[in-house]
């Protein structure tokens, strides 16, 4: 089970303050547990929204609207993608990370965890035979 931990931006991170250096060592830690465990797939960190944009869709129309946004709460600071036997593993995961260095005084931070779908779930019949084909030949070209 692939399971996506996101962890929502706080006002510092909004403002692109760098967390402090206990914070990033925690981190790389942590990191570095899920690595060794072979838990670990992707991690990043995302830039401040003020960097990005959102693209709103309706039936007729594109939309894309600029950030910074105000709500920083909303927003995603950055995630870990990670693949666990169940979800509960996934949450014992997050219980150990650090998050807490990365909270401001007077500030929480929230992390969502999400279960990612089962590509076969949307399939058209024999895509997946397909796209599994593609990828035995991606990797035996590397």
């Amino acid at each position: 089970m692939k399971v996506m931990m996101m962890v929502k931006a706080t006002q510092q991170a909004e403002a692109a303050q760098k967390p402090t250096q206990e914070a990033l060592v925690a981190m790389h830690h942590f990191n570095e547990e899920l690595r060794k465990a072979g838990v670990l797939l992707d991690l990043a960190g995302l830039t401040p929204m003020s960097r990005g944009a959102r693209v709103r869709y309706s039936r007729t129309t594109c939309r894309v609207i600029d950030g910074p946004f105000v709500e920083a709460k909303e927003l995603i600071a950055g995630y870990s993608l990670i693949e666990v036997k169940t979800f509960a593993e996934a949450l014992e995961w997050a219980r150990r990370a650090p998050f807490h260095l990365l909270v401001p005084e007077g500030e929480e931070v929230e992390v969502e965890l999400r279960p990612l779908f089962d590509p076969t779930e949307f399939d058209v019949p024999g895509e997946a035979e397909e796209r599994a084909k593609r990828l035995g030949e991606t990797h035996s070209k590397a």
